[in-house]
C-alpha cells in the first residue's frame, strides 16, 4: 500500500499563492490527483496527472490558475495554486492510482493522503 503525505497548505489571501507537495512511499503508476472538500461538500476534482506527466487533466475552475507536475525521481506531486479565492477553500487530498488512468474518478484511485487544510482569505 502506497502511503501519501500532503504539506505546504496554510493561510493565504485572496490574489495569493500556495504550492502542494505530496510525497509518496514508493513509487506509484499512472495517475497522482488532487481532490479537495469544503465542509459540508462532495470531494471533487481539482487536477490529475500520468506518471510521466504527458497527460494531465483540470476541473474547469481551476484550469487557468492551478498547475500539476511531478518529480518522478522524487515519488512527489505537486499542485501550484496560483491567483487563489475564497472558493478554494478547503481541504486538500492526494490519491495515487496503479491501475489505469484515473483521471477525474474518485473510485479508481487506490491511496489517499491525510489532507491538507487550504484557507483563503477574503
Amino acid at each position: 500500500q502506497v502511503q501519501l503525505v500532503e504539506s505546504g497548505g496554510g493561510l493565504v489571501q485572496t490574489g495569493g499563492s500556495l504550492r502542494l507537495s505530496c510525497a509518496a512511499s514508493a513509487r506509484t503508476f499512472s495517475s497522482s490527483g488532487w481532490f479537495r472538500q469544503a465542509p459540508g461538500k462532495e470531494r471533487e476534482f481539482v487536477a490529475a496527472i500520468s506518471w510521466g506527466g504527458f497527460r494531465t487533466d483540470y476541473a474547469d475552475d481551476v484550469k487557468a490558475r492551478f498547475t500539476i507536475s511531478r518529480d518522478s525521481a522524487k515519488n512527489t506531486v505537486y499542485l501550484q495554486m496560483n491567483s487563489l479565492k475564497p472558493q478554494d477553500t478547503a481541504v486538500y487530498y492526494c490519491a495515487a492510482n496503479r491501475g489505469a488512468w484515473a483521471g477525474r474518478r474518485k473510485s479508481e484511485y487506490d491511496a489517499w493522503g491525510q489532507g491538507t487544510q487550504v484557507t483563503v482569505s477574503s
